[in-house]
């Protein structure tokens, strides 16, 4: 009885066949198939009722992840308490928005490969409502996103907050600062997507003033910062992300009457038994955060 059989069984169990455990634990069908196998002839019981067409638990079967469960998660106490960095080892999916990787996600990555050089990522970069659905379908580890993950059996935290500023290209004209909400309305407006907090809140400061005012979304950070640099409107950006471009002069902050809120980020993973190499991922992506923030 090894712990990648045991592992198989319990991402079996969760995700309720056998094809999704392959792709969860980056292994083919067959190898999936034997692993259970094995674990059934160890234990000499049925572990799955195969008479229909979805995988069902049998009586023994449910019985035997209570235990397995408890297994998995010791085994990951052990090695997180004890075992070497060498020790925790694995392969990652690990999903980002993108203001996320233009920001620290570089040096995330550098810092996995120095603390745990036998753990191997897979980067998915997407808005932040499809991270949260990869997620909960268990097609990525952990996702740093705009929005909770409301779901049981997964744990979400705030993760970091960026300030938003109001920018423009010398290529458009303002009217006198800082810009009244009357003004702003009349002004062409990029942005994020439509339904994401920031979309959300512009929408809302400005629609006392303006039905019909002009937003452009995109769900491309980097198209919004073109957008901004070509003098197709005015953005409201995360500082950090357009630092070359303000140094520069080809972006320049300006002020409006009226503030809006950060845009937060929080980070979340399926808190499963025997995570320990998500867990060290996301323990790991705390601490940088901590430490950028001091």
């Amino acid at each position: 009885m090894n712990i990648k059989a045991l592992e198989t069984f319990f991402w079996i169990s969760k995700l309720g066949s056998f094809r999704a455990a392959a792709k969860k634990l980056y292994a083919s069908q067959p190898a999936i198939s034997a692993r259970i196998s094995g674990l059934e002839d160890e234990l000499g019981i049925e572990l799955f009722d195969r008479s229909g067409r979805g995988v069902v638990l049998t009586s023994k079967g449910r019985q035997a992840l209570l235990y397995i469960e408890k297994i998995l998660q010791l085994h990951a106490e052990l090695l997180e308490a004890v075992a070497s960095s060498d020790a925790i080892k694995g392969s990652i999916r690990l999903g980002a928005a993108e203001t996320i990787a233009y920001t620290w996600l570089p040096e995330l990555i550098e810092r996995i490969n120095e603390t745990y050089p036998a753990i191997n990522l897979e980067l998915d970069i997407d808005i932040s409502v499809n991270l949260a659905e990869k997620l909960i379908k268990r097609e990525i580890d952990i996702a740093f996103l705009i929005g909770e993950v409301k779901q049981e059996g997964f744990f979400c935290t705030p993760f970091y907050n960026y300030p938003l500023i109001w920018v423009v290209s010398p290529k458009l004209t303002l009217p006198p600062e800082p810009v009244s909400l009357f003004d702003l309305a009349k002004l062409p407006i990029i942005t994020y997507p439509r339904m994401s907090e920031p979309h959300v809140n512009i929408r809302a400061l400005i629609n006392e003033m303006s039905n019909s005012a002009q937003i452009h979304s995109s769900s491309s950070l980097s198209t919004i910062i073109r957008m901004a640099l070509d003098g197709i409107g005015v953005s409201a950006l995360p500082k950090e992300i357009i630092k070359r471009e303000l140094a520069s002069g080809q972006l320049r902050e300006f002020q409006v009457e009226a503030s809006i809120p950060n845009l937060i980020f929080n980070m979340a993973y399926c808190a499963a038994p025997g995570a320990n190499v998500v867990r060290a991922v996301a323990d790991l992506s705390l601490k940088i955060v901590t430490q950028k923030s001091l």
